[in-house]
């Protein structure tokens, strides 16, 4: 499986903090806010992963991240010189995602929760057409909405709907088949001229091979496009980690859990960020 984060957009509900530098680049609590979904990839077990974002962005994530081969990582870049909705990451990214399945996560979503990358490892498993992730939130109207039935059966997904036939949200994080390459050079842009996930999704839905999973409690969904969201993600971050004494979304330790580094290079890593807390935790987890 490959990975994308999609880390484009012009991040207009959070100017003017967002005028000189990409939303994914600002921090959330102790890391950069990319961070955070590129985690999820890293805990689903994508190793080779493509960031899609504006040519004005891209040096930013070049240099905070490189090739990822400190991490054990295949990290490339893609420019997406204006925004052409989710669905348009299937087609900057055709080549990247080649004959393989793909997970695509939006750069600007959290996700935690116990056990989430057993849930991601499970899901992720061949993928035969499309694993949607559901959370349950109080106003679903302003989101893309599933459906299910008594049995747990994916049956209908509405955009932002005025009368709500359920409270699951779709999250922004997508397993697809190959096939989603197909379907999407096959959308007709929406109004607003973009290329729409729901669609690809409905597509996946009409051919009977689209699932949800619901993330229940246990689990947090957020997403950090407003300044309120933007704070509150924070403060979620910082609450945990000072209660617990464990980092989240702390891509140097989950490489090395993952298996993808040894402990030295982990700890190696750590100590160059020893002047701050963060390194100094990579340290002290790693230490023989």
């Amino acid at each position: 499986m490959k990975g994308i984060i999609l880390a484009g957009g012009l991040g207009t509900r959070l100017q003017p903090i967002t005028f000189g530098v990409s939303k994914q680049l600002l921090p959330v609590y102790d890391k950069p806010m990319i961070y955070y979904p590129l985690s999820v990839l890293m805990l689903t077990g994508v190793t080779d992963i493509q960031i899609i974002s504006s040519p004005d962005d891209l040096g930013g994530f070049r240099k905070l991240l490189g090739d990822g081969s400190e991490l054990g990582l295949n990290l490339t870049y893609a420019e997406q010189d204006k925004p052409r909705g989710i669905a348009d990451a299937f087609l900057v990214g055709a080549d990247h995602i080649g004959d393989d399945s793909v997970a695509l996560v939006l750069g600007d979503n959290l996700f935690h929760g116990y056990g989430f990358g057993e849930v991601l490892q499970t899901n992720a498993r061949d993928v035969e057409g499309c694993v949607l992730f559901g959370y349950p939130v109080r106003d679903p109207e302003r989101y893309g909405v599933g459906v299910l039935d008594a049995d747990g059966r994916l049956t209908s997904l509405e955009e932002k709907p005025t009368r709500p036939r359920s409270n699951l949200a779709v999250t922004g994080l997508y397993f697809y088949d190959n096939s989603v390459i197909d379907i999407a050079r096959g959308l007709e842009p929406s109004e607003r001229g973009e290329l729409e996930i729901t669609d690809v999704n409905r597509t996946y839905l009409e051919r009977g091979t689209a699932r949800l999973v619901e993330l229940g409690r246990g689990f947090v969904w957020l997403d950090t496009g407003t300044h309120d969201a933007l704070t509150e993600a924070g403060q979620y971050v910082q609450l945990l980690e000072h209660r617990q004494g464990v980092r989240i979304a702390c891509i140097e330790e989950i490489a090395w859990r993952m298996g993808y580094i040894d402990r030295a290079a982990c700890h190696r890593l750590g100590r160059n960020l020893a002047s701050s807390p963060y390194g100094q935790y990579v340290m002290e987890i790693t230490a023989a």
